[in-house]
């Protein structure tokens, strides 16, 4: 159950806006590309339960080098997966694309693209199999179709408060 609700407020805090977000730069971008991904390498914090996997903003310590600065405290593999996506991110910063610069990457992240819906599963496991297609699809069709169209309740926030109280 409680898996369930993580689940539940993860895609409606996080997937549903970024997932506009990266449809409307699909639409309106002149020229830049646009690149998804889904970081799921489970969270490194000791009070977590396993089922939990990646925690908002897990992935930054990765981005920035953590487990070169402390490597005593990081695997190997955790400094494989480090290692490409600073390659990711520098290569993107310098030139737009994620796999084109000076870093070599461990595998081709395709551009996002409102039909393909492309996104790159970012983990110490990264090979041809980390790319995919229309993350959480079925739950995104619900937030954007079927709860959009559900009837507007009257005095919502009330209604929650006492159920909360």
């Amino acid at each position: 159950m409680k898996k369930t609700v993580v689940a539940l407020a993860t895609d409606y805090i996080f997937l549903i806006p970024a997932q506009w977000t990266l449809n409307m730069h699909v639409q309106h971008a002149r020229t830049g590309k646009t690149y998804s991904y889904l970081f799921s390498q489970p969270s490194r914090m000791p009070v977590y339960p396993g089922w939990v996997g990646a925690d908002h903003t897990d992935d930054l310590q990765y981005v920035f080098g953590k487990p070169f600065s402390t490597p005593l405290g990081y695997w190997p593999k955790y400094r494989r997966l480090s290692r490409a996506m600073i390659a990711y991110w520098t290569n993107f910063a310098r030139t737009g694309d994620p796999n084109t610069g000076y870093s070599e990457v461990p595998v081709n992240w395709p551009a996002y693209t409102t039909d393909g819906g492309y996104y790159l599963e970012i983990n110490s496991d990264l090979n041809k199999n980390s790319v995919k297609q229309n993350l959480r699809s079925r739950y995104v069709t619900y937030w954007n179709t079927v709860y959009q169209n559900l009837p507007v309740v009257a005095n919502a926030s009330q209604t929650l408060e006492l159920l909360w109280s």
